[in-house]
């Protein structure tokens, strides 16, 4: 069987690992391409946009896919409504990997907001100096705020900017003495992140946590309704497996 995974995250590195060495998977990874130097998982990679709904179910067909895995980015909610609706027009099945959101704990300062206009609205009255860490989309929405913004990404934002910010350019994972560190660095009086979830980002939560900093968390967009779902590499290396034997893999929730 002939999988796509649609990927970019550390899931789907692994389950491309994992799987290429599965009998009858033959497995090709697909980045967006919105990273100048992204990690890339072993076997075939295409990198590059698809050109919506209708020219990725066309690459699917062309491509002889079988089976589609989203284990894009949590907050890639556009490529992942394409896939669903592609996969579904083309009679594939899908299986969307989505690690478990982070848990607000005792101490958190935790302000939930659904998106980033929200969460540039947010911090309004909450401190001078932001940590933005949300990735290098999105930074447009706080291009009008009025305060001091750190802003750590992988690639430097392509869109417009705060009028005042220092960018730091980092990849994690980040140790939570660093995190505090810079925290304290900086002055940080506000923290702004997405509830992208996992371990690799999560010490800037405890840093802020530990310095009593609140912390603007932005929601995760919804899954397609009906949506296959698994949150980890082995639940999804399990559905590969029931598809290569050529049992139903549709039992998973």
């Amino acid at each position: 069987m002939r999988i796509l995974i649609l990927g970019g995250t550390r899931e789907a590195r692994e389950l491309a690992d994992i799987a290429s060495g599965e009998r009858g998977l033959d497995i090709v990874s697909s980045l967006a391409g919105r990273v100048r130097a992204p990690v890339l998982p072993v076997g075939q990679v295409r990198v590059g946009g698809f050109g919506g709904v209708d020219g990725l179910r066309e690459w699917l067909g062309e491509n002889e896919i079988d089976a589609v895995v989203d284990a894009t980015h949590p907050f890639a909610g556009g490529m992942t409504a394409n896939a669903a609706r592609a996969a579904a027009d083309a009679g594939l099945r899908v299986l969307h990997v989505r690690r478990p959101g982070w848990r607000e704990r005792r101490g958190d300062r935790w302000i939930r907001v659904p998106d980033g206009k929200a969460a540039a609205e947010a911090i309004a009255g909450l401190g001078d100096r932001v940590f933005l860490t949300i990735g290098r989309q999105g930074v447009a929405a706080f291009a009008g705020a009025g305060q001091w913004f750190l802003i750590r990404a992988i690639d430097p934002p392509e869109d417009a900017v705060p009028a005042r910010y220092e960018l730091l350019l980092a990849r994690g994972p980040f140790a939570l003495a660093e995190e505090i560190a810079l925290l304290r660095e900086h002055r940080i009086e506000v923290v702004v992140t997405k509830d992208s979830g996992g371990a690799l980002t999560e010490a800037k939560l405890t840093a802020a946590r530990t310095l009593g900093i609140p912390v603007v968390m932005i929601d995760r967009p919804p899954l397609p309704e009906g949506a296959l779902q698994v949150e980890n590499v082995a639940a999804a290396r399990d559905w590969l497996r029931q598809l290569g034997s050529g049992e139903s893999a549709g039992g998973l929730e």
